[in-house]
């Protein structure tokens, strides 16, 4: 039995699916059956039982989970304190889809140009997924949109982004300099998939005004969402963000009218784990946005 063994066993047992913790792991599915294939055999025992779409844990996966992850975070830490010693840096950070690719570029480049010994290792995942891997010490922080209920873990807000209306160039609202949100059930919508926090968001905010636009399709990435939106498929609610980095002529964003809707940006990280100086230095270089709200503009 090793590390890398018990990495791709917890993998497994936190996707419950082959496919998609291969994925994550970059391996081969095969590869991945094989080394879970030799962790039984070494045990002498089904860690998982096998369904049609997911594996579910045994009772001596159960065990070995637990053990598991208090294994992998003792190893964490020791790296990370071993790193601290060595003045040597490595964080690993979360974020969820609908703000990696937007906030992240701008964020990391300055951050390496500040701190170049410090190594930031990026994962994308959903806000369910990265709050069960910073309570499980996968991750060492994670920036997300609030509201967050995670047991155990610290969560600060950063910063409030508003959200715009997307929408054809040549739409009837493209010419107006704010929208009604009751203007929405006019036209088709088209918004995420129940998976994205951002998708509860908007729909909790229409809700609230009694809105109900006609939603006719869902995706699983923002940048498609704005793709449909350019095909006039119908029109759509975005993060400020994203309309920072569209280069596109195509589609024209507006600002709601009256009460706007809006998301807060937050970090969440693990309070009962060893912070690196590295993670410290990246959290207070987050908390510098708070302060000084311009250089979110940049």
């Amino acid at each position: 039995m090793n590390l890398h063994l018990l990495e791709q066993f917890v993998a497994l047992a936190r996707t419950k699916n082959f496919t998609r913790a291969a994925d994550e792991l970059h391996l081969s599915q095969s590869a991945l059956s094989r080394a879970i294939q030799k962790l039984e055999d070494q045990l002498g025992s089904p860690l998982f039982e096998r369904k049609p779409r997911e594996v579910v844990l045994t009772d001596l996966g159960e065990l070995l989970l637990e053990r598991a992850r208090k294994i992998l975070q003792l190893m964490e830490d020791t790296i990370s304190e071993l790193s601290e010693a060595g003045r040597r840096g490595r964080i690993r950070l979360g974020a969820i889809p609908t703000i990696a690719p937007y906030f992240l570029p701008g964020l990391l480049s300055h951050f390496a140009r500040r701190h170049p010994d410090i190594m930031v290792i990026v994962q994308e995942d959903t806000t369910d997924n990265l709050i069960q891997r910073c309570s499980h010490g996968e991750i060492d922080l994670a920036i997300l949109a609030q509201p967050v209920i995670a047991r155990h873990l610290e969560v600060e807000p950063l910063f409030e982004e508003e959200l715009l209306l997307v929408a054809p160039v040549a739409h009837p609202l493209a010419t107006a300099k704010s929208v009604k949100i009751e203007a929405l059930e006019s036209f088709p919508f088209v918004t995420l998939n129940e998976a994205h926090c951002l998708a509860e968001n908007i729909s909790s905010f229409c809700r609230r005004k009694s809105v109900q636009p006609v939603t006719v399709e869902r995706t699983s990435q923002l940048a498609t969402v704005q793709e449909l939106v350019a095909l006039d498929h119908g029109v759509s609610i975005v993060p400020e963000m994203a309309r920072k980095i569209d280069t596109s002529d195509k589609r024209v964003y507006r600002s709601f009218a009256g009460e706007k809707p809006s998301r807060t940006v937050a970090m969440m990280w693990n309070a009962g784990r060893f912070q690196s100086r590295a993670v410290k230095v990246l959290m207070e270089e987050l908390r510098s946005l708070r302060r000084t709200p311009a250089a979110l503009k940049k």
